[in-house]
């Protein structure tokens, strides 16, 4: 049984060890008047900095959760030890022998505690592998891959890298050389335990060495490069331990800190290789998750050493992310999250779509530097990857990403930035500010209703988050992918009743005004689908019965618009008849056509308006393309100006 610490020794290491250095591990601490230093408690989730410590007196005490101690309560808590782990922990740092007492002598492990023990173990395994990689034959895949990226040996050294040997058993056998128990192997999960006995966790792998903050080996990563390689997954991480757990640990964060903490700046990258390309090439805060997604843990520990502060200048934090749909999905859930800091969030895509270690690879180190200077905020990328889905050509298009991104600025916390936010996402989609602040009070009343809904009510309206998300119409009964016209609108109802007229009273209209009227003037597409039929048979309509005219205007026309086509060509227009000759007033008639004709020359209007405000919104000016959409600006007014002198001459 393992004897008690002499209490003299005890004393010794909470003397000898400082306070400030052991929590500068875990918090990043500033000056707080004369003999305080101050950061955010690692014990509770706080925006403003109430943990104290006092290196003079080696204390330590949170004005918001209460916890306090010395060096060894902190260790104890911090990274859930006992007392006698903690003591032990920190007498290893300084390197002191520790003495016991009760004639039980040291530990039966060598003085060291559990935690240590498997510490220990992952130390020995991160030696083991590394002498493999650089001087087994085997191990040249891994040599391969490496050169393959642009690391070499040093490199290899500075990251702990190494390899583990395809015969299943090399390094179980080593660690139990060096004294450790079955237990502790399968515990630390270097090893296995399978029906004939332990086998190695890692086989035949490149393995990178998993550091918790404090530079302790906690865990490995490991990379698939053998093609007969039974386990599928690339990437093969350990399975979480009494040490190791994934979503409290960042790779690379034992070296990045000192810059994060510094620079107050954190770059989050994909992969184990991007870590090493970004720090190689100046990015040295730069870290990734180890086999899960960025979440909340791993927030609350950058925060603490950023001292990410609401009160104070924001920090940054920069996403890496691959061009492709799985990047942008990771982005946009990144986004989901963004409300928690208090910092400023980025996003950084390679134009092509390279993830660091292929730029650093291609373009070298500068190209690395630049992509994470040149990050976009985390808002413009959202609303844009919103946006990119719609047509925004169309009034429709800007209309459903409009009503798209509305939740987005919506969410924004800080609502004094929502004004701005909205001026941005116009420009983008060439609407009016207004416009946009009229969906985003919409977002932001459905949410409020939405949030106060009982379980057993009915749900509310929601507002389209993407294109899936937005409604198709209706389509006509037996019209297959023809939407039933909205007679609500009211420019839609004037196409009905120019349709009509030209239905039942083809001879009043002239070929030369049937034809200067383009089909996309109609915003019914059923109605655009009969005005072609009708545009293709007009020069036939004087040498045609009523019955014979219509019947030629169906069969010219789509088979899923004959309904509609045989509705409107017996329907009464909304206007008295000259009883001598049956017909309508020609004035009548003329306004209809100039009143479909003038809507569709005020929507291209809009349409050429918006498309000039996004290009000048565009972060890359396009003077010419803006000169030539002014140009067709001016020749569309100057048209819709003519035909309404038209109209009241």
């Amino acid at each position: 049984m393992a004897g008690r610490i002499n209490a003299d020794d005890v004393q010794s290491v909470k003397e000898r060890s400082s306070i400030e250095d052991v929590v500068r591990d875990h918090v990043t601490l500033r000056p707080a008047g004369v003999g305080s230093l101050k950061g955010l408690c690692p014990f509770h989730d706080e925006k403003t900095p109430s943990f104290t410590v006092r290196p003079a007196v080696g204390a330590y005490h949170c004005f918001g959760c209460g916890e306090g101690g010395d060096v060894i309560s902190f260790v104890q808590k911090v990274e859930h030890l006992t007392f006698s782990e903690s003591v032990e922990r920190l007498a290893a740092k300084i390197g002191m022998e520790l003495r016991y007492e009760e004639g039980g002598g040291p530990r039966s492990e060598g003085g060291l505690g559990r935690r240590s023990r498997l510490i220990e173990a992952h130390r020995v395994a991160e030696e083991f592998y590394a002498s493999i990689l650089i001087g087994r034959p085997d191990a040249r895949p891994g040599r391969d891959f490496m050169r393959d990226r642009g690391f070499d040996g040093k490199v290899a050294e500075r990251f702990g890298m190494g390899f583990a040997p395809r015969g299943g058993e090399e390094l179980t056998r080593h660690l139990r050389e060096k004294g450790f128990t079955e237990d502790e192997m399968v515990t630390a999960g270097l090893s296995g335990r399978g029906s004939r006995g332990l086998y190695d966790r890692f086989r035949g792998r490149l393995v990178w060495p998993i550091r918790d903050v404090t530079g302790d080996t906690v865990g490995f990563g490991a990379r698939r490069l053998l093609d007969d390689d039974r386990i599928a997954a690339k990437y093969l991480n350990t399975s979480e331990t009494p040490i190791y757990k994934k979503s409290m640990v960042l790779y690379g964060l034992d070296v990045a800190k000192k810059s994060i903490a510094s620079e107050r700046r954190a770059v989050i990258v994909e992969g184990y290789t991007d870590v090493m390309a970004a720090q190689l090439s100046g990015v040295e805060g730069a870290v990734a998750t180890c086999g899960t997604a960025f979440g909340v843990d791993h927030i609350k520990i950058l925060r603490r050493i950023m001292r990410d502060e609401a009160d104070g200048a924001p920090a940054k934090v920069i996403f890496t992310f691959d061009g492709d749909a799985a990047g942008q999905k990771a982005a946009m859930k990144a986004f989901g999250e963004d409300q928690r800091w208090a910092s400023q969030s980025f996003v950084a895509v390679a134009p092509d779509g390279m993830d660091p270690c292929d730029l650093r690879l291609a373009k070298g180190d500068e190209a690395v530097k630049a992509l994470v200077e040149d990050a976009v905020p985390m808002f413009e990328f959202a609303v844009r990857t919103t946006i990119k889905r719609f047509d925004l050509e169309t009034a429709e298009g800007r209309v459903q990403a409009m009503q798209a991104v509305a939740p987005i600025i919506n969410s924004i916390r800080d609502s004094s930035l929502r004004p701005e936010y909205m001026r941005t996402v116009a420009g983008m989609l060439g609407v009016e500010v207004e416009q946009v602040r009229s969906e985003v009070q919409r977002a932001g009343r459905i949410k409020a209703r939405e949030a106060n809904e009982s379980p057993s009510g009915r749900p509310g309206d929601r507002t389209p988050a993407s294109t899936d998300d937005v409604p198709e119409p209706n389509a006509q009964e037996g019209a297959a992918a023809m939407p039933v016209p909205n007679l609500r609108d009211p420019v839609v109802m004037t196409e009905r009743q120019l349709l009509q007229a030209l239905l039942q009273y083809p001879t009043r209209f002239s070929t030369e005004t049937i034809d200067a009227l383009p089909s996309v003037a109609f915003t019914a597409p059923a109605h655009a689908a009969i005005f072609d039929g009708v545009r293709s048979v007009a020069g036939r309509a004087s040498a045609l019965s009523t019955a014979g005219w219509t019947a030629a205007v169906a069969e010219a026309g789509p088979l899923a618009v004959r309904g509609l086509l045989a509705e409107l060509s017996v329907a009464p227009l909304p206007t008295k008849v000259d009883p001598t000759t049956g017909l309508p007033p020609q004035r009548y008639l003329d306004s209809l056509v100039i009143g479909v004709h003038d809507a569709g020359l005020s929507r291209q209007i809009a349409d050429e308006t918006a498309a000039i405000r996004r290009l000048q919104n565009s972060p890359e000016p396009a003077p010419e393309a803006i000169r030539e959409r002014s140009r067709k600006l001016i020749e569309l007014e100057m048209s819709r100006a003519r035909l309404r002198d038209r109209l009241t001459s």
